[in-house]
């Protein structure tokens, strides 16, 4: 069983990985791919490209366009970098920080589990206070966290 601890580190070190990335986060892509923009740049025509890099002309062609409409494959685009004297970058960056996404998660489950309850008290005339709930919330989304994460994904 994979301890909570180690799910923190596992965190922890994603998202150290995952800094350097987000200054790039929504940084457009050149008009017509990096791959064309950067040949281009450097003068080179798209024979002389292909050449370097062992690919037909036409297979450039579609390469180039393949990755401006995100259809390459990752091992084509590496390939072709490099024949550009570049090296690909590859990262997903998370919308919102990853310790955040399981504390909202946790917050939702313990959430729906303490207020279900409650909700069935309340119509036996049963109801605790809200400074209970808001308690017993909290506990619960402590619960969730100490223990196995895949629980919340349940």
């Amino acid at each position: 069983m994979v301890t909570s601890n180690l799910y923190k580190l596992r965190l922890s070190q994603v998202e150290r990985a995952i800094e350097p990335f987000n200054a790039v986060k929504g940084t457009p892509v050149p008009q017509g791919g990096w791959l064309r923009s950067i040949r281009e740049s450097l003068g080179r025509s798209l024979r002389a490209q292909a050449e370097i890099a062992g690919v037909s002309s036409v297979t450039l062609t579609k390469s180039e366009r393949s990755e401006a409409e995100d259809r390459i494959s990752l091992a084509q685009l590496r390939k072709l970098a490099a024949a550009l004297d570049c090296e690909l970058v590859y990262g997903l960056v998370p919308k919102k920080p990853l310790h955040e996404v399981i504390q909202d998660r946790a917050e939702l489950m313990a959430k729906q589990e303490i207020l279900g309850v409650t909700h069935s008290m309340s119509l036996e005339d049963q109801r605790p206070s809200d400074a209970f709930i808001e308690r017993q919330i909290d506990e619960r989304r402590k619960e969730l966290l100490d223990g196995s994460w895949k629980r919340l994904w349940q």
